[in-house]
């Protein structure tokens, strides 16, 4: 596995992933070093000339009013981190403690925060050693950044809080030493330095984008089992079709499922229909919208993985200072917020598949996928679970980012609520992961009575290995661990992949070449 060398300028999102989910190095770049030491130059010039430096010689939020004596500059750094960790609920996943880490050592290798080296060089040994800090899931508001999750972090740095080392949990202090780590000390800015950004809520961001990407294509390849399950015109999907509309994603959708369903046996037995419903004929038009919305989200995401996102910022070349709010998440709020709406509306789509494959005035198949009726129900109330998840999701799916609530004593007075937005998705994505493995439960059914037919290409794949895990459906059983098994297919891509290496990889709405309208300016 690569090493990852942090710039400030370069992080990828996958690249936030090898090191969050899969333990790759971090190390930073020759030239960010230099130019941090240049931004560190700043602070020492303005302490010198007696300068007011926001949460470097004053106090911060209301206290910005109040100078701070030069003895006194450590101390306010510490006290910054211990009256700021004040979260609270559940334990932040791991993973995303450690993307957090990295995406905080990279905002300050960009060379805007004024730390030294040495904070940044303990903070990539806590990432390489192992050391991932206990970090309470509520309690931000997502502006000044992620202030009370970072304060945790940050309690570890110096020595201090509680930390996961080799899978136990202990003192901050106790881990540090286990790994070998000599805490950091802090001066002028570096409390505030390590917590003053939107690193956590961008952290479970990039994490929710990698993972969506990977469900959008699973979404894809249950709906093309449906559509093949069901016998849909195919012609609905010629490219010419989507040409004429030329939204990428759109595109993309339209020519996976192709690829997918292509030789099918099935849908090569004309059944005489001009059209089908709407979620069949438009299911490149729904699920290319979300595709759509997934490559804006990214772009947002990629631009705050390299961003100065800090407060205050300090310009080695320019020799200047400047109190802003780069820390401010309204940006990765919103685009999260319409993160939710997009993976929700792919569960919407697959529970009317669902929905069409068990109604036999809709589908001409069995009742609910199963012979004996009145005797056996089938996947009949599989359908109710993929109706609450989807009904959940579309609860979760109202926007924090509408919200804000006013803060310190009115100084922080619009705030964006990223890190709700962070968690509700977080929770769309587990419900639609849910969603997809019961529609994919009953396409693979569905399959089972069209007398000796192959389904398609990419079709036949996933029928395949759904019955490594799940046996056909003759009598009634109990239907849980079906579901569970074909979930977690789902979600470790072993579906995908199969697939995958069958038909190729399933193009996403920045791999299609679509050209764009000329509109003017």
């Amino acid at each position: 596995m690569e090493e990852v060398v942090l710039d400030g300028n370069s992080l990828s999102i996958e690249q936030v992933c090898s090191v969050a989910r899969h333990g790759a190095k971090v190390s930073v770049s020759p030239e960010a070093r230099v130019k941090m030491q240049r931004s560190r130059d700043v602070i020492e010039r303005g302490v010198a000339e007696g300068i007011a430096i926001y949460g470097v010689t004053t106090g911060i939020g209301e206290f910005a009013r109040i100078r701070i004596s030069t003895e006194q500059s450590a101390e306010l750094q510490r006290r910054i981190i211990y009256s700021h960790s004040a979260g609270t609920g559940d334990p932040q996943a791991q993973d995303v403690v450690r993307a957090a880490m990295t995406l905080r050592a990279n905002t300050l290798a960009k060379g805007y925060s004024g730390v030294r080296l040495c904070l940044i060089d303990t903070v990539l040994e806590m990432i390489n050693k192992g050391v991932v800090p206990f970090v309470h899931e509520k309690g931000s508001v997502g502006t000044s950044g992620d202030l009370s999750p970072l304060s945790q972090f940050a309690e570890v740095a110096i020595g201090e809080g509680r930390a996961y080392y080799r899978g136990e949990l202990m003192p901050g202090g106790e881990a540090m030493k286990r790994a070998g780590i000599k805490p950091t000390d802090l001066t002028y800015k570096e409390g505030l330095g390590l917590i003053n950004g939107s690193q956590m809520m961008t952290a479970g961001a990039s994490l929710l984008v990698y993972d969506a990407e990977r469900v959008l294509k699973n979404a894809m390849i249950a709906s093309a089992m449906t559509l093949d399950a069901l016998r849909a015109v195919e012609r609905a999907f010629h490219p010419l079709v989507h040409a004429a509309r030329p939204h990428p994603g759109q595109n993309a959708v339209a020519g996976n499922l192709l690829r997918l369903f292509a030789n099918s046996e099935i849908m090569a037995n004309k059944s005489g229909k001009v059209q089908d419903g709407y979620s069949m004929r438009c299911t490149p038009q729904i699920l290319g919208a979300s595709l759509d919305a997934l490559e804006y989200v990214r772009r947002v995401v990629n631009i705050e993985t390299n961003a100065a996102a800090d407060n205050p910022l300090f310009f080695g070349d320019e020799g200047e200072y400047f109190a802003a709010g780069n820390f401010h998440g309204q940006g990765v709020g919103l685009s999260v917020d319409f993160l939710c709406m997009a993976l929700a509306e792919s569960a919407n789509l697959s529970e009317r598949h669902t929905n069409r494959l068990l109604n036999p005035v809709l589908s001409g198949l069995p009742d609910f996928l199963v012979e004996g009726k009145g005797l056996n129900s089938g996947l009949m109330v599989a359908q109710y679970t993929a109706a609450a998840l989807v009904s959940e999701n579309k609860v979760l799916s109202h926007p924090a980012s509408v919200d804000s609530i006013s803060v310190s004593a009115d100084q922080e007075d619009h705030v964006s609520m990223g890190p709700i937005a962070v968690r509700k998705c977080s929770e769309i994505l587990r419900n639609v992961r849910t969603v997809l493995a019961i529609e994919m439960m009953s396409a693979a059914q569905a399959f089972e009575f069209h007398e000796g037919r192959k389904p398609g290409k990419g079709s036949s794949v996933a029928y395949d290995l759904i019955r490594t895990k799940v046996p056909k459906l003759v009598d009634d059983r109990v239907l849980h661990p079906d579901i569970e098994a074909i979930r977690r297919m789902v979600e470790d891509c072993s579906i995908l992949d199969a697939v995958e290496s069958e038909v190729g990889p399933l193009k996403l709405a920045r791999e299609v070449d679509v050209p764009e309208p000329n509109v003017p300016a």
